[in-house]
């Protein structure tokens, strides 16, 4: 099943993407902006997803060029971070903006806003493209930027929606890094 998953998640996140924009005209109760700005972070992310993701491109990016070939990334890190780690966290961010309060719910804005701006940094420091950039740059930046300022939140709620974003992203970079290091003293110990 995980490998099945790992085949085929990038077209179920554009078929979920696509499907989440068409229920957009069944409306939002109330008329609420904040729970459609919190509803809209998992089709804009899924459809992220796709230009990030398609063909493995975004691992092997990250192998290739910013580890220098070592697999620091594996097809099932991916879909970890992806599945439970974004669609999970917009799920739950949604129930919360729904079920107890809007600014509860800021994680899927935090998460679209910093993911963006590590897009947008990697291309900065390596000068070149990397997978996702272009919906990183054009949506997710400006769409977090907007969310985060007109969702209406509590600084204790600000501060812990960044710190799960900032904590996520953080985690797989560590995540990378080790497993690179430990794959640079397997390669070296076999020359």
């Amino acid at each position: 099943m995980i490998r099945y998953l790992e085949a085929h998640w990038v077209a179920a996140a554009l078929c979920m993407g696509v499907a989440l924009l068409l229920l957009l005209p069944l409306g939002v109760p109330g008329g609420d902006r904040a729970l459609l700005l919190i509803y809209l972070a998992s089709p804009i992310y899924m459809l992220h997803q796709v230009e990030e993701h398609l063909g493995d491109r975004f691992r092997r990016y990250v192998n290739s060029v910013v580890f220098g070939g070592v697999e620091a990334l594996t097809p099932g890190d991916v879909l970890l971070i992806n599945l439970p780690g974004v669609w999970g966290i917009n799920l739950a961010a949604l129930y919360a903006t729904y079920f107890i309060e809007p600014g509860w719910g800021l994680a899927a804005a935090y998460l679209i806003l910093v993911n963006g701006l590590t897009h947008v940094g990697m291309a900065a420091h390596l000068r070149s493209y990397n997978p996702g950039l272009a919906s990183a740059a054009l949506v997710f930046v400006p769409f977090g930027l907007f969310a985060v300022l007109t969702i209406p939140a509590t600084a204790l709620q600000h501060t812990v929606a960044l710190a799960i974003a900032i904590g996520i992203h953080a985690a797989i970079a560590l995540h990378a890094r080790h497993r690179a290091r430990a794959g640079r003293v397997l390669v070296s110990a076999a020359v």
